[in-house]
């Protein structure tokens, strides 16, 4: 909500610049991308919900210091205290224990659509709050919906909690060395950087050429952002499917990466009430479609057991790139301008798609966690081993859980079914 409307409701807050407001953009994800790991590996030690409620009053305090602010010190503080209620990876550990290995996807799938609503949705929200309430309302209505967080966790989560350490989930700091060393892994980690830089530093400016080069009424934001996001979200839905259904996806996304850069490339030479609004139209289709084809290849480029780990180095990524995106883009708004900008977000995307052109377009595999029960290690490899469709199968000393990476266009599912961890 904060992200459309922050480039203009603060101009009159003392100490305004364009560097400070890139500082209050970027501050919730610097203390973010610190704590994503570290509140994950807690979770593992005093509990799920502890950390989530703890994590989820850290962002309620965040944000009322945020709504109290009348100064551009006292908004950036509020945004990085919002960002230390750093628990995705947490939540996301919680869905594990609380969910059977069967259903496990389903879930993800759902939380995926409803963090992909909620932008739309809150992109949407933020202009109509801020105008009906000034930009203390959008922090105190945060503040509201972190207090209902709350509520729900404490009220209405099962107290069920699995025994079991999932290493799919919850971050191993004794893997992430040996996972930054990944060349897939690290280019995915990249791009997703890149990509949540460019979205970033988009809307240090992006909200102001709405307003002066474009005239755009304050009122008439959420509509805008409407037909932008949601426009770009349904155009990039074929585009994606007949990418996954043609093999075509390492096509689509070095296109998408590439359209996104060309879009903000012509953005720093050329903006008028015509060309301007096609080409955000066009940026937020790519963003969509990135957004959604990078999880899920991380996630089938993950080794066995460690997509936990992958995930949390791969959420620092996205974070820190929100960070420096706020940052530098409010340091290239503020010494070369707007055009400036554009052709600095430009550059960044283009090493990105340099770096990506080693990508090879990700193989059908999915991670299964069997339980090994009573038997020895070395017999449950034989057995499991020989199962048509197993790539992969990571054992760890004194652990009940086992990870096997299957190809699940060859897996003999049948044969699996007996082992499956409910």
């Amino acid at each position: 909500m904060v992200l459309p409307v922050l480039a203009v409701a603060t101009t009159d807050y003392s100490g305004f610049s364009p560097m400070t407001l890139g500082f209050a953009l970027g501050a919730y994800g610097l203390t973010q991308a610190l704590l994503q790991i570290p509140l994950g590996v807690l979770s593992d030690r005093i509990g799920r919900t502890s950390v989530i409620i703890g994590g989820l009053l850290l962002f309620i305090i965040g944000s009322i210091v945020a709504a109290l602010a009348e100064n551009m010190l006292g908004l950036i503080l509020g945004r990085a205290l919002q960002g230390t209620g750093a628990i995705a990876s947490t939540l996301m550990a919680l869905v594990t224990d609380l969910t059977s290995e069967q259903n496990r996807s389903k879930a993800m799938a759902a939380i995926g659509g409803s963090i992909g609503f909620s932008f739309i949705l809150a992109m949407i929200l933020g202009p109509i709050l801020t105008v009906n309430m000034g930009l203390s309302g959008v922090f105190w209505v945060t503040a509201f919906l972190g207090v209902m967080g709350v509520g729900i966790v404490i009220f209405l989560v099962p107290r069920r909690v699995s025994s079991y350490h999932n290493r799919e989930v919850i971050a191993d700091v004794r893997q992430i060395r040996y996972l930054l060393k990944d060349r897939t892994l690290l280019r995915l980690n990249s791009g997703i950087f890149a990509l949540h830089f460019a979205l970033m530093a988009a809307f240090v400016a992006v909200p102001m050429i709405l307003s002066t080069e474009l005239s755009i009424e304050d009122s008439e934001l959420p509509l805008v952002y409407l037909v932008l996001l949601g426009g770009g979200f349904f155009i990039m839905l074929p585009i994606m499917m007949l990418g996954e259904k043609y093999k075509l996806q390492r096509l689509t996304f070095l296109g998408a990466v590439a359209v996104m850069a060309g879009a903000t490339l012509v953005l720093g030479f050329e903006r008028n009430p015509l060309i301007t609004p096609f080409l955000l139209l066009v940026f937020f289709t790519a963003f969509n479609l990135l957004e959604a084809t990078l999880p899920s290849w991380l996630s089938k480029s993950s080794p066995a057991g460690n997509r936990g780990t992958a995930m949390g180095i791969y959420s620092t990524s996205q974070f820190l790139g929100s960070f420096a995106g706020g940052v530098l883009g409010g340091w290239s708004l503020q010494e070369i301008g707007a055009d400036g900008l554009f052709i600095v977000i430009s550059l960044v995307l283009f090493v990105w798609w340099v770096l990506s052109l080693g990508l090879q377009s990700p193989r059908p595999l999915q991670t299964l966690v069997l339980s090994v029960g009573d038997r020895e290690h070395q017999d449950f490899l034989k057995i499991i081993s020989k199962i048509a469709g197993v790539e992969d199968i990571l054992l760890i000393k004194g652990e009940q859980l086992a990870y096997v990476q299957i190809d699940r266009l060859l897996i003999d599912m049948p044969s699996l079914q007996p082992y499956l961890n409910r």
